[in-house]
C-alpha cells in the first residue's frame, strides 16, 4: 500500500513520520563548559569566521549564502515522510516544491502525489542499480559504478544533500563508486544509507561521503558503513581515512568506531605494539590512530615518537563506556563478496613491484 501523503494518522518520530510505529525520544544532554571545550578541541570546531583563515572563511560564507534558503520541507520516501535539513540543488522546476516524492528503489523524484502513486505501481526496480556484494540476514550492500549508473547516482547525491550540509558532489560523479546499504524484505531492498569513495585516491580516502537516512539513524547503520569501508580497505591492502571535513555527527561516529577497534585490539594483544603495527592490522591511518589514542589519553610522545601507555584495566574501563563498546551491527567478513580492484601499494604510498 502507498503511504498516505497526509500527515494525519502518522506518529511523529523526530524529523520523520511513519505509519503505526511509535517514536523513541531521548532527552538532550547539556555539556559543561569544560566538556564543550574538550569536544571542540577533539573535533576541531571553529566557532566563527574570524577564527578561520581568509580563504576558508570566504568559502564558508559563499556556501552559507548559496544554501541558506531551504525550499523543500519534506520528502515522501517509501513508507516515510521525512523532514529535510538542508538545501539540495534539484532542477529549477523541483527545487521550490515544499514536498518532493522520491521512489525508494530507482530514486526518481516527482512533484505530485498522483505521479508518485502511478510510478510506484509501474516501477519494476526493487533494488539499487548495482551488484550485490554483501548479504547477511536482511542486510545487503550494493556496489554501484557511477559511470554505468549515472542517473541513479546523481539522484542519490541529490537525496543525500537534503541531509548533509557540506556535500558538494552532485553531477561530477564519474570518478566515484557508491556503496548502498539496504534492508531487504519480500517487497524489495529498502535504502538505508550509503557511502561513496573515489576509484583511485592518492590520499587514501576510503570514504568521500557517508549518510544514514534519518529514519534509520541510532540503529547502528552508520558504524556498520564505516566498518564496511575499512573492510574494503583491508581487502585492497591499503590504509584508509575519510575525506575531511566531516560533519559533527560524522566526527563523533568515526571517533567512536576507531576507539572501539583500537581498544578491542589492545585488549587481545600482549607485549609492545607500535602505531605502524596497529595501522597495518586495522587499515586505519597512523594519524587517525594517534589522534584517537590521544583522545583516550593512552599515548605519550617521547624522544620523537609516540609510545602507547595503557594497562589492561584502563582498556577494560574504556570498553565498558557506551561510547566505545562493540557496535550494534558488525560486518561478517564471510558474507562480503568483494576482492582487490586497485593496484596494491605499500603503506608508504608506492606501488609494489610484481614478482612475476
Amino acid at each position: 500500500a502507498v503511504v498516505s501523503t497526509q500527515s494525519t494518522g502518522t506518529i511523529q518520530n523526530g524529523n520523520h513520520r511513519i505509519l503505526d510505529t511509535p517514536g523513541n525520544g531521548e532527552p538532550e544532554r547539556k555539556l559543561t563548559r569544560n566538556q564543550k571545550r574538550k569536544h571542540d578541541e577533539i573535533n576541531h570546531v571553529q566557532t566563527s569566521y574570524a577564527e578561520m583563515d581568509p580563504t576558508p572563511a570566504a568559502q564558508e560564507r559563499e556556501h552559507e549564502d548559496f544554501t541558506k534558503i531551504k525550499y523543500c520541507d519534506s520528502i515522501i520516501f517509501g513508507n516515510y515522510e521525512i523532514d529535510t535539513w538542508y538545501f539540495s540543488p534539484y532542477p529549477e522546476e523541483y527545487e521550490k516544491c515544499k514536498r518532493l516524492y522520491i521512489c525508494e528503489y530507482c530514486l526518481k523524484y516527482m512533484k505530485f502525489a498522483r505521479t508518485y502513486i502511478n510510478h510506484r505501481a509501474k516501477c519494476e526496480q526493487r533494488s539499487p542499480a548495482g551488484k550485490e556484494i554483501y548479504r547477511y540476514g536482511s542486510i545487503a550492500v550494493y556496489e554501484i559504478d557511477a559511470i554505468a549508473n549515472k542517473v541513479y547516482c546523481q539522484n542519490l547525491c541529490l537525496l543525500a544533500k537534503l541531509f548533509l550540509d557540506h556535500k558538494t558532489l552532485y553531477f561530477d560523479i564519474e570518478p566515484f563508486i557508491m556503496y548502498v546499504l539496504c534492508e531487504v524484505d519480500k517487497e524489495g531492498a529498502h535504502l538505508v544509507g550509503y557511502f561513496s569513495k573515489e576509484r583511485h585516491s592518492p590520499d587514501y580516502h576510503n570514504v568521500a561521503c557517508i549518510l544514514t537516512l534519518p529514519p534509520f539513524q541510532r540503529k547502528g547503520y552508520g558504524k556498520f558503513l564505516i566498518q564496511f569501508s575499512y573492510e574494503l580497505s583491508k581487502r585492497d591492502g591499503q590504509v584508509g581515512t575519510p575525506e575531511k571535513p566531516l560533519s559533527d555527527l560524522g566526527k563523533l561516529s568515526y571517533r567512536s568506531y576507531w576507539s572501539w577497534v583500537l581498544l578491542d585490539l589492545l585488549r587481545e594483544l600482549h607485549g609492545t605494539v607500535s602505531i605502524k603495527e596497529l595501522s597495518n592490522m586495522t587499515s586505519i591511518t597512523e594519524d587517525d590512530i594517534i589522534s584517537t589514542l590521544q583522545m583516550l589519553n593512552i599515548v605519550k610522545y617521547w624522544k620523537g615518537q609516540h609510545i602507547i601507555c595503557v594497562t589492561p584495566k584502563q582498556v577494560e574501563e574504556h570498553l565498558r563506556s557506551s561510547n566505545y563498546r562493540q557496535p550494534i551491527l558488525t560486518v561478517h567478513q564471510e558474507s562480503l563478496k568483494w576482492f582487490q580492484k586497485t593496484p596494491k601499494r605499500s603503506r608508504a604510498g608506492k606501488k609494489q613491484k610484481s614478482n612475476d
